[in-house]
């Protein structure tokens, strides 16, 4: 249920114990323990309750578990469907292989660098304005309560995507533009021709 929860779409319980194939009063139990964890939060609306992740953080350990999962052999062989491998969400941020080439690109283009402070990012004054230039308001982001940038480890990669406000807001931007348009019922990301030409204009991503 929890990783149902990952496309950062609110769900009801009765939806929720259908993706989990148990009743509905065990999926309610489930539900309760959960909310007491502070993992999920749920919102009444008329005769409805919808649950989704507690937030950002709750995302990023459950893709962490996922890496962990399956880090164990002498070679990782991914066997991710191809389709969620290429470009998919985690929680509000990019994630799969596309996800890690912005990573690493925003590094190798020193829009951003290490702080040295728990994997954080700083975004620099020349990624500052290439961003403005793209409509992403970085002093908006640097104002959120949450991080501004990290590194989430990615668990079909094994490597990290970017996450935090930032990501956040270039996933915002890239569907907002119709360069990424998400799967009605999943975590997919499909790019369009348009969406690539564009990701590949302003990050220099070509081949993905």
């Amino acid at each position: 249920m929890l990783y149902c929860l990952m496309d950062d779409h609110a769900r009801t319980g009765t939806e929720l114990s259908a993706v989990a194939s148990i009743g509905a009063s065990t999926a309610s139990a489930h539900l309760d323990r959960l909310l007491k964890a502070h993992l999920i939060r749920v919102v009444a609306q008329g005769r409805h309750r919808y649950y989704s992740l507690a937030g950002p953080g709750v995302a990023r350990i459950l893709e962490g578990l996922c890496a962990i999962a399956g880090a164990t052999g002498p070679r990782f062989t991914t066997n991710t469907p191809d389709r969620l491998r290429i470009a998919r969400t985690c929680y509000d941020h990019i994630a799969g292989s596309l996800g890690v080439l912005l990573h690493d690109r925003l590094l190798e283009l020193k829009w951003i660098s290490d702080t040295g402070a728990d994997g954080n990012y700083s975004i620099s004054e020349k990624g500052a304005k290439r961003l403005r230039e793209m409509g992403i308001e970085t002093m908006e982001l640097e104002s959120h309560r949450r991080r501004v940038a990290f590194g989430c480890l990615d668990w079909s990669e094994r490597r990290c995507h970017i996450a935090g406000s930032l990501g956040a807001a270039i996933l915002n931007l890239a569907r907002k533009r119709k360069w990424l348009v998400r799967d009605l019922d999943g975590r997919g990301l499909t790019a369009s021709a348009f969406g690539r030409r564009e990701l590949g204009r302003h990050f220099g991503l070509d081949d993905w």
